[in-house]
């Protein structure tokens, strides 16, 4: 976890098809609420498919274009009142699973995101338009993948705010 960094810049090589297919399993274990497995993923490869990824949320999600894979996580909010929680798990669990693989990746909020606020445009009907996804599912995110293409230090255990970390009950000022 110290070492787990977001990676916004990607070296423009191709994931081998065996860790793609790590990853393919890692979401389909992922655990769900009563097990209900409201959750979809759809693995992206196709260059000018990232790039119009990269549009439907212009300043937080430039890196999908040059990312290798990109992983549009959805679900079914009508198999499972707790579909947002569902889809951050496996989203977490694919986020981990890159790292132990030596990917890199990047969590890109759709839910509630817009590609342009004065025009009220959604990412997630974006989204969805690209990659003709019915209206019943919700879009929660995207997972840039790749192999990185920048360094970052390891979180250091010394900076963490253990102030938040409280032993049987809320001690806190608020």
């Amino acid at each position: 976890m110290k070492s787990r960094r977001s990676i916004r810049q990607y070296k423009n090589k191709k994931i081998e098809k065996e860790k793609i297919k790590k990853l393919e399993e890692v979401c389909l274990l992922s655990p769900t609420s009563k097990n209900k497995k409201p959750c979809k993923f759809i693995f992206v490869e196709n260059q000018k498919t990232l790039e119009m990824l990269s549009d439907v949320k212009p300043k937080g999600g430039r890196m999908i274009a040059a990312s290798a894979l990109s992983v549009v996580i959805l679900a079914d909010p009508n198999l499972s009142d707790v579909w947002i929680e569902d889809a951050s798990i496996a989203s977490a669990y694919l986020h981990l699973t890159c790292h132990s693989l030596g990917l890199g990746s990047c969590w890109v909020q759709i839910r509630n995101r817009m590609k342009n606020y004065d025009q009220e445009i959604m990412s997630e009907t974006l989204v969805k338009e690209i990659l003709e996804i019915p209206d019943y599912y919700s879009v929660l995110s995207i997972v840039a993948i790749g192999y990185p293409n920048e360094i970052k230090e390891h979180y250091n255990s010394k900076a963490l705010d253990y102030d938040s970390v409280y032993k049987e009950k809320y001690k806190g000022n608020n």
